[in-house]
């Protein structure tokens, strides 16, 4: 009723039970979801949403709703998994820093294009770069931060140029706007990253106008590289190793707007993708008949239960309470 031209009618859906069901683009996902590799979190959310996607993706990112902090949670993961740094730990292949990477001990590495991750300087310049990469200990912490910077960025350039040289695949990623074959490639090559953190480019979810056919392909894009992602890693043996877990800063409003598409939502879906993945439901349904006075789903599950999730059941590391500022009850999602 709330969507009488765009929504999407049972018989046109990928039926998964009897009675959820992906959009029809989504083979991939299907396919997980059947396979048992695939966990769906309903009315993931918090309170008082925000509606900008600035001021949401920054609450997702640190982990504080509604509040704030300078590093992001998977920053502050990767210091309490490994106090000492070690390089190449974290990685965030974007054409820049997300703030989730945000660390006050590790230095990320950030790259979006292997064949040009190099420091951007003049020519003449390189032979400059390198010496001060070189440079030995100092006392001053600021530039001591900044050599950092450098030899991060110049071990860990040549390394992922080679990882990507090398890596040739047989598994058809589709067209799509996600970077999960660069993860495969630094995986293969042995890279010791234990955290990757990628995003899908240009915010092209924000179907205001026109949402059906363009959200259909959207949909197909990404589900089919997530697929994709997986049979890559199973074709080198490290399937069992690898956990995605997928998430947006807001659902939609549950009503069509006049542009035949819709507008910023509050609660939404997440995912949780992997061979040793317990598929299924988690969460509660939201109501599609008690909304509040936006319009909006009222969500049931604070997201930071899934980041508790990951961060307890599958890295196995014993205190998400402090690196989420708050005891967030996980779920039972790993076998």
């Amino acid at each position: 009723r709330h969507r009488p031209n765009i929504g999407i009618p049972a018989a046109e859906t990928r039926k998964i039970d009897g009675h959820f069901g992906f959009n029809r683009g989504m083979a991939g996902f299907e396919r997980l979801y059947k396979e048992g590799k695939m966990a769906v979190v309903h009315g993931c959310g918090y309170e008082n949403p925000s509606f900008s996607h600035f001021t949401s993706m920054a609450y997702w990112h640190t982990a504080r709703p509604n509040s704030g902090s300078e590093y992001g949670w998977v920053g502050q993961l990767a210091d309490a998994m490994a106090p000492t740094a070690p390089p190449n730990f974290l990685i965030n292949i974007d054409s820049r820093q997300s703030l989730a990477v945000r660390s006050r001990s590790h230095v990320p590495v950030v790259f979006d294009d292997p064949n040009k991750f190099a420091r951007e300087g003049f020519y003449q310049e390189a032979e400059i770069f390198d010496r001060v990469a070189d440079s030995g200990t100092v006392d001053n912490p600021s530039r001591a931060f900044l050599l950092d910077i450098a030899r991060s960025a110049r071990d860990a350039s040549a390394l992922v140029q080679e990882a990507w040289k090398n890596y040739s695949s047989p598994v058809d990623y589709g067209i799509t706007g996600l970077d999960l074959p660069k993860v495969v490639s630094l995986i293969d090559a042995g890279m010791p990253t234990s955290l990757y953190y990628t995003a899908y480019r240009n915010n092209a979810f924000d179907t205001h106008v026109f949402q059906g056919d363009l959200h259909q392909r959207l949909l197909t894009y990404a589900s089919d590289a997530v697929s994709a992602f997986m049979q890559d890693l199973d074709r080198i043996g490290r399937a069992d190793d690898v956990t995605v877990m997928v998430f947006s800063e807001f659902g939609r409003r549950v009503p069509e707007n006049v542009s035949l598409g819709t507008d910023h939502g509050a609660a939404n879906l997440m995912f949780v993708v992997g061979s040793k993945v317990k598929g299924g439901h988690y969460g509660e349904l939201p109501s599609l008949t008690d909304l509040d006075a936006g319009d909006n789903l009222v969500y049931t599950t604070d997201f930071r239960r899934v980041y508790a999730t990951m961060i307890e059941g599958w890295l196995r590391h014993p205190d998400a309470g402090t690196i989420l500022d708050g005891n967030f009850e996980s779920f039972d999602m790993f076998v």
